[in-house]
């Protein structure tokens, strides 16, 4: 056997090995490495069909290698807190509200969540107060009823920015990364109202 039918067979290996990855990012660096063995193959044998095949396969696979890379990375910032709500303003409403208002009573129906830009409101029933940076409503969409797990008034005048809940599911399927966060804001708040239970029960014991 030549070198020349060596490279062709470590392609076709490294093509079959796609199909036992795990991992599209595993499967995409395979496929570009079979993608060299088989451009180098076509080339040094002349076979044409092969090395324009591959020829076009590789820069597709390093394209969606890199998309994989960018998506990581942002699942990674999400994860470490870093991601920012500004990037959102363009697909969401604004709303001024004044202190004393109150944006809706536990039991309502939901359809928004909101994100705090300023101002402070508070959370009647458990008591918690919302700061900028803090999220409203976000337990509504997950709930079977899409009801209000808590009255919410404003108690110093401020902004929030609103998004429906379908706007909300749109954008968790299209990307990951406000996804993941979406899914950190729920489990700090279902642990946040865990640990109060907990406290609140403390004295019984």
């Amino acid at each position: 056997m030549s070198w020349i039918d060596t490279l062709g067979y470590a392609g076709a290996l490294l093509t079959l090995a796609t199909f036992s990855m795990k991992t599209m990012l595993h499967l995409r660096m395979a496929g570009i490495a079979a993608n060299l063995a088989f451009i180098s193959y076509g080339a040094v044998g002349s076979v044409y069909p092969v090395l324009l095949l591959h020829l076009t396969l590789l820069p597709l696979n390093v394209w969606r290698l890199r998309q994989l890379l960018r998506l990581t990375r942002q699942i990674r910032e999400a994860s470490l807190g870093r991601l920012s709500i500004d990037w959102l303003k363009p697909f969401s409403r604004s709303r001024q509200v004044a202190a004393g208002e109150t944006l809706f009573r536990r039991g309502d129906a939901a359809d928004e969540v909101s994100f705090v830009l300023g101002g402070r409101f508070r959370a009647v029933e458990a008591d918690v107060a919302l700061t900028e940076g803090d999220v409203i409503g976000e337990l509504g969409l997950i709930t079977r009823e899409h009801r209000r797990t808590q009255t919410v008034v404003c108690e110093q005048a401020g902004t929030l920015l609103m998004l429906s809940y379908d706007e909300v599911r749109q954008m968790y399927f299209q990307n990951p990364a406000f996804g993941f966060f979406f899914l950190e804001l729920v489990a700090e708040r279902l642990s946040r109202d865990a640990q109060r239970t907990l406290a609140a029960a403390a004295p019984l014991r």
